[in-house]
């Protein structure tokens, strides 16, 4: 994010796109109705009527896999009606011009097509974002999940910049993160082409750095994303596969293409319980949980936070420090760590960001990052002035449509989400009595017309097909989906990434499109 969690109640107006705030980040989304009741406005972009919709001036109902067309059409009426804030595009700004020619075209009657919403309400939305004194953006993998998905976070940032709303208080882009740590793993460099603090692996003074504090050779070429790495098994160019805390054989898309991979490399699991994945892995790596170990954690605000143990381990599982150490060590590397404390000093040392964060400032309260010294207080709101690059780049970008759209043989929209009663692939919530009464099966959306249309009725269960595999499951009849439009919640293994596409993916990040799928579904006698 680039401002922080409690930054939402100094915005005059919210923009939510991608993002099933109340369900899958709760707390922030009830920082969002907070701000509501104290006035401010909200506009709610999602192809499905979640809960904040209820509460938004302007919901625009959008088709899966046309944010890209939504934005543009939003700065097309802002640079129509000249909202612009026109000193901060000249002072801090490049590229405004290629934008404004390409975005010309996009008019909202030209977007309420591609978006199946209406013109009107396009222009609604683009007026309370563009007259706000700040408006801030909160997007989540509704926006990431598509082959066009950073292309997709381009347009929110210069929908940002082309108003003035970045490096400001109530303004900002902010992406929720969809687990614990997961910008803490970021941070740390568990990414194919950087060390830690992003740093790139291809610039030779990094890497120079790193070798010295390290004491070995180390590589500048960047590695494999996990969806390159199921293809890179399957050709023989990857033979082992670590799993660390993560459930590919449910949270990856094709389920059945990633199962042919696991089942083809020598795997290893390190996790807490034995996932799906964990049950073909070679070996298993027993990990701690959250409360058994010390450490620190990064939320999605970028704020360090301190976790600290409060009960030991059951049986032979250790914290994931120990474990990579103990693994290093065999491997031929004699390092020695005495506690979580002493790894972060080494981070601290290696990443200008953390260079200021230590455990003693970290005692009684986070801090956000970038915090280079140690009288630094950390950096709630990036980019304050101009943009950390120096200026911000407006890019560009034209409308593509999903190549999972169009096929007669598949002519319905699957898409994907949580719900709050379950979390990721269930590898812990899915052991909960509790939570299993509320939440026990995986279901699909289903619009009333279609479902009348196609005979089907609430409880029935029905066969949903794409091109990757099919999955029994089912019916939930209901209008928070338009008629074409279907949803399948993606916790269970028997569920919405059977039928994916692991195939496709963003051309910079290689993220697959996990958000639009082609599909048919039939009743089942």
């Amino acid at each position: 994010m680039t401002n922080s969690i409690a930054d939402i109640q100094t915005a005059d107006t919210m923009f939510i796109t991608g993002s099933n705030t109340t369900e899958n980040h709760p707390v922030i989304g009830a920082q969002l109705k907070r701000a509501i009741k104290a006035g401010k406005k909200l506009i709610v972009a999602d192809p499905r009527e979640i809960e904040m919709a209820e509460y938004a001036d302007v919901f625009l109902k959008i088709k899966p896999g046309t944010s890209v067309a939504l934005h543009n059409a939003m700065m097309n009426v802002i640079l129509e009606e000249g909202l612009e804030d026109k000193a901060y595009i000249q002072n801090t700004t490049e590229g405004f011009d290629e934008l404004k020619k390409v975005v010309e075209k996009y008019t909202p009657e030209y977007v309420a097509e591609i978006c199946e919403v209406d013109a009107e309400d396009i222009r609604k939305a683009a007026r309370l974002y563009g007259e706000a004194g700040t408006a801030t953006i909160i997007y989540c993998m509704g926006i990431t999940q598509h082959v066009t998905g950073t292309e997709s976070v381009m347009t929110l940032s210069n929908l940002a910049m082309l108003t003035g709303n970045l490096g400001k208080a109530g303004g900002g882009v902010n992406p929720l993160r969809g687990q614990n740590n997961v910008q803490g793993a970021c941070d740390m460099g568990a990414l194919p082409n950087v060390f830690t603090g992003y740093q790139p692996v291809t610039n030779e003074t990094i890497v120079k750095k790193f070798e010295d504090a390290w004491g070995v050779k180390l590589s500048d070429k960047p590695g494999l994303t996990i969806t390159d790495t199921v293809k890179a098994i399957e050709e023989d160019r990857v033979k082992m596969l670590y799993v660390f805390g993560e459930n590919p054989m449910v949270s990856d898309p094709d389920t059945h293409h990633v199962e042919k991979a696991l089942k083809k490399a020598f795997v290893v699991v390190q996790d807490l319980f034995l996932t799906e994945t964990a049950e073909l892995a070679d070996v298993v790596l027993p990990a701690a949980a959250f409360a058994e170990k010390d450490g620190t954690f990064v939320n999605t605000e970028r704020r360090v936070q301190r976790v600290r143990k409060a009960v030991d381990a059951p049986g032979e599982a250790k914290p994931d420090w120990v474990i990579f150490m103990e693994i290093m060590n065999r491997l031929g590397y004699e390092k020695q760590y005495d506690s979580a404390e002493e790894v972060f000093e080494e981070i601290r040392q290696v990443t200008p960001q953390y260079a200021g964060i230590s455990y003693e400032r970290l005692e009684e309260k986070g801090i956000a990052w970038p915090c280079p010294t140690e009288e630094h207080p950390g950096t709630p709101i990036l980019h304050i002035g101009k943009p950390a690059r120096g200026t911000g780049l407006l890019k560009a970008i034209e409308f593509v449509e999903s190549s999972e759209l169009g096929d007669p043989e598949y002519p319905l929209v699957l898409t994907t989400g949580r719900i709050l009663y379950q979390y990721h692939t269930r590898s812990m919530t899915g052991k909960t009595d509790g939570i299993n009464k509320i939440a026990p099966e995986s279901y699909i959306e289903i619009n009333p017309a279609l479902a009348a249309q196609k005979g089907i009725e609430e409880g029935d269960f029905v066969r949903v097909k794409s091109r990757r595999g099919e999955v029994k499951i089912k019916a939930k009849i209901t209008d928070r989906v338009e008629e074409n439009v279907l949803f399948i919640p993606f916790h269970w293994s028997e569920g919405a990434n059977v039928l994916t596409n692991g195939e496709e993916f963003d051309k910079f990040s290689k993220i697959p499109g996990l958000k639009v799928t082609g599909i048919t579904i039939e009743k089942l006698a």
